[in-house]
């Protein structure tokens, strides 16, 4: 199969392309993508900018149907494009399923945004005039989303962007063309007219300068590392241009003394481990107080040591591979410098299947202290790391000493800790006796410190970023 650039409403047909394999199980290729031009990004930005006046001039339920058509057949191919999504990124089958399930559900709840479109009137503090205030497009909005959730990420970048009215340019990762196509293919068929939606497949060192530096795009959304990031707020800060990060997270899971050790376990499980670890919100650095430090180690190993890893499509798997060989090569050399650090590492071993692909066992690093590499340094594989401390003040310390602030978590039974953890742990969402990854479609998603920037992203509060606030005066 061929995964192709879409502009201005046509497939384009290309020469250049590049396989799309399969992490696990290599001989396995999904298909072939395009690799787009400078001038393929030129025509795009074009499209899109002829395309926005007269999108953001649809009426709210022109936008409603568009929108809820595309999560309704997203929801009803939910098994098809799961089984594409997990040989294509490598997490499991269910996970696959559940990702392609809250694209739909996203565009679902964006198609009712189409309906709830908000503003004020206003009394003038002047006698005889009226104020209103409303929110406007933007314009065209680039999109630049990453591998490890290639159809939930774009998804919840795109339908935003539509509900209120602007045109968009999507640039997803390399790595993962076919959802990204897929998705595309299902808007191109809701009645969008031509060029709304753009999908410029190829290299993100020469695409996205284009689409950062072009003065026709008006903002940028960008998801990824923090290196990056950090270099297109720069570039949009010179231009004037809006931006939103969301970046890396180095999220600390507190265990108490007093905390439900089952409970502490499967959050940790979970946290660190489910999706290959390949999340942002990932549980990476497990905080635990010296009366429960042994009892909850010693449990972790276990359910660590127990959990399937395998091919993202045998139902049995509880684990995939990574996604490509550097990302592997890149988790096991930070358990080199973990142990070299000191550290003990327990798993992490690079692993044989029947097929070949990206396999590691989770690991698990015990030892550690705050200062060492493995608690400073995002890993984004299925290690996770332990430091032990005295109470929950010491605790609480640990968990904001990083420069990341995306998400905490903390297990314990004690309402004063949990609610004085909610109130002073840096970080932009706060977890009690659930893994730091997993959040809801409906409400703002983002962190602090290094790990965001810009307005939040996801529920009401994405219109934040996708609009331009409108004051107009009216005398009576």
């Amino acid at each position: 199969m061929e995964f192709r650039n879409y502009i201005g409403g046509e497939w384009l047909e290309t020469t250049a392309i590049t396989a799309n394999v399969n992490p696990s199980d290599i001989s396995d290729v999904l298909g072939h993508a395009a690799q787009a031009t400078d001038e393929d990004m030129d025509r795009a930005i074009a499209a899109a900018r002829d395309a926005a006046p007269l999108w953001a001039a649809t009426t709210p339920q022109q936008r409603f149907d568009v929108l809820d058509a595309a999560g309704s057949e997203l929801l009803a191919r939910k098994e098809e494009l799961g089984r594409l999504l997990s040989r294509e990124e490598g997490k499991t089958l269910a996970e696959g399923i559940g990702e392609v399930a809250r694209a739909g559900q996203i565009f679902k709840f964006f198609a009712g945004e189409c309906l709830r479109q908000r503003g004020d009137h206003l009394a003038s503090v002047r006698p005889g005039i009226g104020v209103d205030v409303t929110r406007a497009p933007v314009g065209v909005v680039g999109l630049i989303t990453p591998w490890n959730f290639p159809i939930a990420i774009p998804a919840w970048k795109i339908a935003p962007a539509l509900a209120h009215g602007n045109a968009v340019i999507l640039k997803p990762a390399e790595l993962v063309p076919g959802c990204a196509h897929a998705l595309v293919e299902i808007l191109s068929r809701t009645g969008l007219p031509a060029g709304v939606v753009n999908l410029v497949i190829g290299r993100g060192s020469e695409l996205g300068p284009r689409l950062i530096e072009d003065a026709r795009v008006n903002a940028i959304s960008f998801t990824g590392s923090v290196p990056t990031g950090r270099g297109i707020a720069a570039a949009c800060g010179a231009r004037l241009k809006k931006v939103q990060l969301e970046m890396g997270g180095k999220n600390p899971m507190v265990v108490l003394d007093d905390a439900d050790l089952g409970v502490a376990v499967k959050a940790c499980l979970n946290g660190a481990f489910y999706s290959t670890g390949q999340r942002c919100t990932a549980s990476s650095r497990l905080v635990v107080t010296e009366g429960i430090h042994d009892r909850f180690v010693a449990a972790l190993i276990e359910r660590m040591h127990a959990l399937k890893v395998g091919h993202a499509l045998d139902p049995e798997t509880q684990m995939g591979p990574a996604v490509d060989a550097r990302q592997l090569d890149q988790n096991l050399s930070y358990l080199d410098i973990a142990a070299a650090d000191g550290g003990e590492v327990i798993g992490g071993e690079r692993l044989g299947r029947a097929t070949e692909g990206f396999y590691m066992a989770p690991a698990l690093v015990t030892g550690t202290d705050a200062a060492m590499r493995i608690n400073r340094e995002e890993v984004f594989g299925p290690v996770a790391s332990v430091i032990r401390v005295k109470d929950y003040d010491a605790a609480l310390a640990v968990a904001n000493d990083t420069e990341f602030g995306l998400s905490a978590g903390i297990c314990t039974t004690s309402l004063k800790h949990a609610t004085h953890f909610k109130a002073h742990a840096q970080a932009g969402m706060v977890m009690v006796n659930l893994p730091t990854a997993g959040v809801d479609y409906h409400v703002p998603f983002g962190g602090t410190k290094g790990s965001s920037f810009g307005s939040r992203e996801q529920g009401t509060y994405a219109a934040e970023f996708y609009t331009t606030v409108k004051t107009a005066y009216t005398l009576a």
